[in-house]
């Protein structure tokens, strides 16, 4: 299937057992997320973690059993070195802003949300055309965004311009947070940031940078954040050495027929 949606007439699957129903319409995402999760849950299973008649997910929940197992072999096969002092420093040093204390920016969003059965490449053509309206119109009349967001927002904010007001890390979802905070931007973002709610159009109207922490306060910070980098590059590398030795149809992805994967 060359599409970025599961449709009735293609079904996906990891070496024959299908990622969803016939009647399921999931976006190519949702499709990537539960074949990387059946990649593991066969692979938990061929090194004998599993049981072998584990039962097939069914609408992308697998078994108690399954989730316990996959945590058994990633704990097995995921070396992830501790990061060193050394590496912690550089990346304090290359992102200062990231570790600053009493950041906050005052914003406003367009959120199109996504629901279930949502179309979710339509979804993004609208997000897209909105966030090119208002970056076209940007400083020109003023009233652009707060009109887009009384007009197109899911979020109730929309009736007041989408102005969501000051806003820490800490009153965010982590994924929105990560788009907003530790930058210099002010204006609307030149891309759309995704969140577990949906699509957004954001401005950054102000921005306070808080203060500078020096090192040794936030250097469990770092490390967590250098030891979460490192696992998400060892998966990401098992994951396509999984799918390069498997039979994946249906949906695209990463794979590596070789374990030199970079």
């Amino acid at each position: 299937m060359s599409g970025a949606t599961a449709t009735a007439t293609a079904i996906a699957s990891v070496n024959g057992v299908p990622l969803h129903s016939p009647q399921e319409t999931l976006s190519a995402g949702e499709l990537r997320q539960r074949a990387c999760t059946e990649l593991l849950r066969q692979a938990a299973m061929q090194d004998g973690l599993l049981a072998g008649d584990d039962p097939v997910p069914v609408d992308g929940a697998i078994s108690e059993p399954a989730c316990d197992a996959i945590d058994s072999w990633l704990d097995r096969e995921l070396q992830v070195p501790e990061p060193s002092d050394e590496a912690c420093r550089r990346h304090f040093d290359a992102q200062p802003a990231r570790y600053r204390s009493g950041e906050r920016v005052r914003v406003r969003h367009v959120l199109f949300a996504v629901t279930p059965g949502m179309d979710v490449v339509a979804l993004r053509n609208r997000a897209e055309a909105c966030l090119l309206d208002v970056r076209c119109h940007d400083g020109s009349a003023g009233d652009g965004f707060p009109r887009a967001a009384r007009e197109l927002s899911n979020c109730p904010s929309g009736q007041q311009g989408g102005d969501l007001g000051w806003l820490a890390a800490a009153d965010c979802a982590p994924e929105f947070a990560r788009e907003l905070f530790g930058h210099v931007e002010v204006g609307v973002l030149p891309r759309l940031v995704h969140s577990r709610f949906g699509l957004h159009v954001v401005e950054v109207l102000e921005r306070e940078p808080g203060a500078a922490q020096p090192f040794a306060s936030v250097q469990g910070a770092v490390r967590m954040a250098l030891r979460q980098q490192a696992y998400a590059t060892a998966l990401r590398q098992r994951l396509q050495l999984l799918a390069g030795a498997a039979r994946v149809e249906g949906v695209e992805l990463d794979a590596a027929q070789t374990p030199l994967v970079q």
